[in-house]
């Protein structure tokens, strides 16, 4: 589908629109002079877990447990991320590293 100049036009006006309220948005309605509400501080606490759970159960959703491989790669890689986790205390080294390993089973082991 092609879209004509302004419908284009209308589609950037939009995004650019949609992008500067959010990033601006937070600092209106959150004054530096005023307390933080305490329901948004907890949120911040606990919606990074959340998010993480979800990404966990996105993740493993499609993995077939009768099927071969019977979600070894998946095992695999989740353990190598709990492993690096706990022997480098690194989010970024962990979930790099077991990206990594997942994508070398399943691409080179588990064909």
């Amino acid at each position: 589908m092609t879209l004509t100049t302004p419908q284009l036009l209308l589609t950037i006006a939009a995004l650019v629109l949609g992008t500067v309220a959010t990033r601006f948005l937070p600092f209106l309605l959150f004054p530096p002079h005023k307390k933080t509400p305490h329901y948004i501080l907890y949120l911040g606490e606990v919606l990074p877990y959340a998010v993480i759970g979800l990404l966990v159960v996105f993740c493993l959703k499609g993995v077939s447990l009768v099927a071969a491989p019977h979600g070894l790669p998946e095992l695999i890689a989740i353990l190598c991320i709990i492993g690096v986790h706990f022997w480098k205390n690194n989010t970024l080294l962990s979930i790099g590293g077991g990206t990594l390993v997942y994508m070398l089973l399943v691409q080179y082991i588990f064909v």
